[in-house]
């Protein structure tokens, strides 16, 4: 499949690293004019440096704004203009005892990971559906079905991204304007590398520590393995494109058989 995507322009939110990066780079590769967003210029400018290297000929357009922020979310907007591929990928998670959990916590979990996708989609949505053609996609996870006990907030926050999701979709239909989630499972990331040896043994080497992680929490993974963000950034691509033209509503599994259901 001849995935072109010369003209377009995709804005990654937090895409200075891990999955957002990978996502950014795989879109480049593919002929978009991506725009690289994180909370600081610093950040920012060496991931665009970083993914130049990676990308030789790709054009990446240095974003920084704290998105989380209204203020961030119009001067990204302002920034930019016209988004032809909106990639919804920031996101914070951590585990917390359930009952310890802060109402500053809960609100920061929705903040972060619900209302920076509704705001950015809620400035470019409506230039999409104008132009007749654009692709809104959030990164979900296997989390917003199978809640982790020691995540709630973070499945709670995933899942409220699935509903938000199908309903922009058919705010868009009809338009031209495709709106997915994507369910990524667990992924190997420095920040999950973090997360996994908060809950095994920190003296044991990473290969071994992934594989007792994989088995011991996260047992229904089909693949027994942790997926690479470039496995996801492939989704992303496709259905950033137009031979996606016909996947719309929808919540895409990238999660390595991770949830025990044919449909999602």
């Amino acid at each position: 499949m001849n995935i072109d995507l010369k003209g377009r322009t995709a804005l990654v939110t937090g895409s200075t690293q891990g999955i957002g990066a990978a996502i950014a780079a795989a879109l480049a590769r593919s002929g978009a004019r991506v725009a690289v967003n994180g909370r600081t210029p610093e950040r920012v400018e060496q991931a665009v440096a970083d993914l130049a290297r990676e990308v030789p000929g790709g054009t990446f357009v240095p974003v920084p704004a704290d998105v989380s922020t209204e203020e961030g979310a119009n001067r990204v907007a302002e920034t930019l203009p016209e988004v032809d591929v909106l990639v919804n990928n920031l996101g914070i998670f951590g585990a917390r005892n359930p009952l310890e959990i802060t109402d500053e916590e809960w609100r920061r979990y929705f903040e972060v990971n619900v209302l920076a996708a509704v705001r950015l989609t809620r400035l470019f949505l409506p230039g999409m559906t104008e132009r007749g053609w654009g692709r809104v996609q959030y990164i979900a996870s296997d989390s917003a079905v199978v809640v982790p006990a020691e995540m709630i907030h973070y499945g709670m926050s995933k899942t409220a991204l699935l509903a938000v999701s199908r309903g922009f979709a058919k705010q868009a239909a009809g338009t031209g304007v495709t709106v997915n989630s994507v369910i990524a499972g667990p992924t190997h990331t420095g920040g999950v590398e973090d997360f996994v040896y908060e809950l095994v043994d920190r003296e044991l080497p990473w290969d071994e520590a992934q594989r007792v992680f994989m088995r011991e929490h996260r047992p229904q993974s089909l693949l027994q393995r942790l997926i690479e963000p470039e496995e996801i950034a492939n989704m992303v691509v496709y259905l950033a494109s137009d031979q996606a033209s016909a996947t719309t509503g929808g919540a895409l599994r990238v999660d390595g058989g991770y949830v025990d259901s044919i449909l999602p």
